[in-house]
């Protein structure tokens, strides 16, 4: 049996949590699960159609749910978001760093407008918005909880039969001592950063990588499946709550072991 006491810890009633890329894929997950424990999500994206079905969405199944259209890449969207939100009297507790992108190329052919543009929404906007967040709500109130979602490429090299990917290798590596690095310099402030590092999950980032190797992913993969519309709730909801207090610093890997062989 569930205790009352086990239930507030996991309950993010009166919290609201702001997830960049939330329209859907990955953060529209996580936005479903912190809504379906209590918190307001509000939802960014670059397309607007998308953010209003994502809201649609989620408000028929009980969350209150907002939306920003921003586009992260830009350096001035971040101040623009956190000065929006508090202007209408709102506030973050919760923020999920989601949004990123991928550039497949041999690294000898890189372009620099690539590396720049999965630098940009991968590794500057997370920064960004985490320091405005941060020094708009957390940090003047000594509570929040920051969740990057980086991914098991950023743990690892990329196989040499797959397309290479080694600015999305890197931003993602970055990501990773990113959160262990504002981790320890938040904790004593009332902050935690963690970071989700995904598998391969079906997604519109994914969808060329999956038609080319998804059953080489599959059968490398001891649970011999690919992530699910459910499989990040879980984490998502443990580092936002009360329930994953004195966990910090840490990157959990939801890739059904592939990462682990």
């Amino acid at each position: 049996m569930v205790t009352t006491q086990l239930k507030s810890l996991f309950s993010l009633e009166g919290k609201t949590a702001l997830i960049t890329g939330g329209s859907r894929g990955l953060g529209f997950q996580i936005a479903e699960a912190l809504g379906e424990y209590g918190a307001k999500v509000i939802v960014t994206a670059r397309k607007q159609g998308e953010l209003d079905e994502a809201v649609a969405t989620l408000t028929e199944r009980g969350i209150d749910a907002e939306a920003i259209a921003a586009d992260v890449s830009d350096v001035s969207e971040p101040e623009r978001i956190g000065a929006q939100i508090e202007a209408e009297g709102g506030r973050v507790d919760i923020l999920v760093n989601n949004a990123g992108t991928s550039w497949g190329s041999k690294t000898e052919e890189m372009p620099i407008k690539g590396w720049d543009k999965v630098m940009a929404i991968n590794l500057t906007a997370p920064f960004l918005l985490s320091q405005q967040i941060a020094k708009r709500f957390m940090l003047p109130g000594g509570w929040g909880r920051i969740i990057n979602v980086a991914s098991v490429e950023g743990m690892m090299g990329h196989h040499p039969d797959m397309i290479g990917t080694i600015a999305y290798n890197a931003s993602k590596g970055g990501v990773i001592n990113f959160t262990r690095a504002l981790a320890a310099e938040w904790a004593a402030r009332g902050i935690t950063v963690n970071a989700i590092a995904p598998g391969y999950f079906p997604s519109k980032l994914t969808d060329y990588t999956l038609d080319k190797h998804g059953d080489h992913l599959i059968r490398t993969t001891p649970s011999g499946r690919l992530g699910n519309d459910d499989d990040l709730k879980g984490a998502a909801l443990l580092f936002a709550s009360d329930a994953g207090a004195h966990i910090n610093g840490q990157v959990l890997a939801v890739d059904g072991g592939a990462s682990i062989i």
